[in-house]
């Protein structure tokens, strides 16, 4: 990697640091340690997504029109102002106000960043960049997550402030990484002229839909998505704890195997695979999902396997996450229609996101009525169709071309399988 694509690497690190110290305890603290109930823990978790989901392709289009450095930066010093709101919060509203704009700074800066991995980036490696982004958020989470259990004292109301201060702290040092970073960039930004659908958020997203690869891209994310990502802070803990009654310490055991394979294995994954079509590596992330769902579902004829097969499970899935993360941004920017690649990637991260929130509600419905295989058999679906629209998807975009549309070249979609 470049310079530039170290910065971007670490500033999404250090960004990561202190949401993986707020995410696990934030909703115990607003429920019991603040006292203001299960109501408003849930509600900041849904106002997060709502953020999120309205930041997500609004930070995609003003990327296209503004440097995305100033967006990322922009973005990332709000989510800083959300963290110190958290901090110094005295009552429940102002509690959910800073959890909104936190959704809406941290996710406003993803498709400004993403951006600046492509345009720092060279054919030959913008999958080996995206991987280390991945592979770099993956620590950062999991180092705050360390840092939280070890500092966080949910007895008492100040005992979540070093996660407050740490996550405010990443926020602002990212944005500075990343401004020291573009100092002397001289790519251009692209010019109003250049934009398609800049009439409007419709007509940009309708722009976008018209590329057929573009809608099965989506469907393939939504399902890719729903088949985990969905469930992996919640659903999946709860189905583990609930119904294959693993101690909870299996369940941080299976969180820490999934990422210690992800930073073990991602770069390996991307040598491995350089010469493979990003199609065919998502059709292999849908069988890994339907692998994964398929023995948790079996692990119930053998319930003293049950941890080991979960704490295994996890470790597979992050393989998959090793062969889906570099190469469907990319993949996305490719074929984005002309001066609308950051429109694109910010509209699939609304996806992911909304998503991610209607998972966990999936997950506490079934399993909330005490119906676990009703559970396993959504999911094995769900993985199952993830594969057949990867499959379209693979047919869709046919023999390996460079495709107009970006502006940058993307070299991993000439790549045959």
């Amino acid at each position: 990697m470049n310079k530039r694509q170290v910065v971007v690497v670490t500033a999404g690190a250090v960004s990561m640091l202190g949401w993986g110290a707020v995410l696990p305890y934030q909703y115990a603290y607003a429920a019991e340690t603040r006292g203001w109930g299960a109501l408003v823990a849930a509600s900041a978790a849904t106002l997060f997504s709502v953020g999120a989901l309205v930041a997500a392709p609004v930070g995609g289009r003003l990327a296209d029109r503004l440097p995305p450095v100033r967006v990322a930066v922009v973005a990332k010093l709000v989510a800083a102002a959300a963290a110190l709101v958290l901090l110094v919060a005295g009552d429940a509203r102002t509690f959910l106000l800073g959890m909104l704009v936190l959704g809406l700074g941290i996710t406003a800066a993803q498709p400004a960043q993403s951006l600046l991995i492509l345009r720092w980036s060279g054919t030959a490696d913008r999958r080996t960049a995206f991987a280390w982004a991945f592979t770099g958020s993956s620590v950062g989470m999991a180092v705050g997550a360390l840092v939280a259990s070890r500092t966080v004292h949910l007895e008492s109301p100040s005992g979540m402030v070093g996660a407050f201060a740490l996550a405010a702290g990443g926020f602002v040092a990212s944005a500075a990484l990343l401004a020291v970073a573009s100092y002397g960039d001289t790519l251009p930004v692209h010019t109003r002229e250049e934009q398609v659908g800049a009439g409007g958020a419709g007509s940009a997203v309708r722009a976008v839909l018209r590329v057929p690869a573009l809608r099965w891209i989506a469907v393939v994310t939504v399902l890719i998505s729903l088949g985990f990502y969905a469930q992996f802070e919640s659903g999946l803990p709860a189905y583990a704890l609930t119904v294959l009654r693993v101690p909870e310490q299996t369940v941080g055991t299976a969180a820490a195997v999934n990422c210690l394979v992800i930073v073990g294995l991602q770069m390996l994954v991307v040598r491995a695979t350089r010469r493979r079509r990003p199609a065919t590596l998502l059709v292999w992330v849908g069988a890994i999902w339907l692998l994964c769902w398929g023995a948790l579902s079996l692990v119930g004829l053998v319930p003293a396997a049950a941890a080991v097969t979960f704490v295994a499970t996890y470790g597979v899935f992050a393989v998959g996450e090793t062969l889906f993360a570099p190469v469907l941004g990319p993949l996305s920017a490719a074929h984005a229609p002309e001066g609308m690649a950051g429109t694109t990637l910010g509209l699939l991260a609304a996806v992911q996101t909304g998503v991610s929130a209607v998972g966990p509600l999936l997950a506490g419905v079934a399993l909330g009525a005490g119906h676990g295989g009703v559970f396993l058999v959504v999911h094995l679906v769900i993985s199952a169709a993830a594969l057949v629209a990867a499959l379209r998807l693979r047919r869709v975009l046919g023999a390996p071309s460079v495709p107009a549309g970006t502006g940058v070249p993307v070299g991993d979609v000439v790549r045959v399988a």
